[in-house]
């Protein structure tokens, strides 16, 4: 196995404070240790909150993000506390899903990207959104994100 060298690595094994904002964050990116294979990635955050731009309200979501590295995977913490961030952020749903999903993209430049928004319902409905990058390579098991439509989600 190849050790790659983390030292330019900012968060990393310190303590680090959650960013005030997306805007803020700093998403960092290490070498895949197997490039050239195909694999799937996948984070979930059951407990990612923002807020509602228009009324301050907290809105609350389970994001299931899988992707299929190329060169590079993201840092485990920086994603962390750049999801963190949005807790004092005001966007719609759509935003806050499809923007992640661009950051990580631009960031990392994966073989593939998909990201769930499983949204929970504010004024009784909930607002679920999927973003990816195109079809899914092939040969790459690609787990379903198995989120239940809301029925008291968990």
């Amino acid at each position: 196995m190849t050790i790659h060298d983390v030292s330019g690595l900012t968060m990393l094994g310190r303590q680090v404070a959650a960013p005030a904002s997306p805007e803020e964050a700093v998403l960092e990116r290490v070498p895949s240790p197997h490039p050239g294979t195909r694999y799937c990635v996948r984070f979930v955050a059951p407990e990612f909150t923002s807020l509602c731009p228009l009324t301050g309200q907290p809105d609350f979501a389970h994001l299931v993000i899988d992707y299929v590295p190329g060169d590079w995977l993201v840092e485990s913490k920086s994603l962390k506390l750049f999801l963190t961030s949005f807790r004092n952020h005001g966007a719609f749903h759509e935003a806050c899903t499809v923007g992640i999903g661009l950051k990580l993209v631009e960031l990392l430049a994966p073989a593939w990207l998909r990201i769930g928004g499983y949204w929970y319902p504010r004024g009784g409905i909930p607002i679920d959104v999927f973003w990816q990058t195109g079809t899914a390579p092939d040969g790459v098991w690609i787990p379903s994100q198995d989120v239940p439509p809301y029925r008291g989600r968990g």
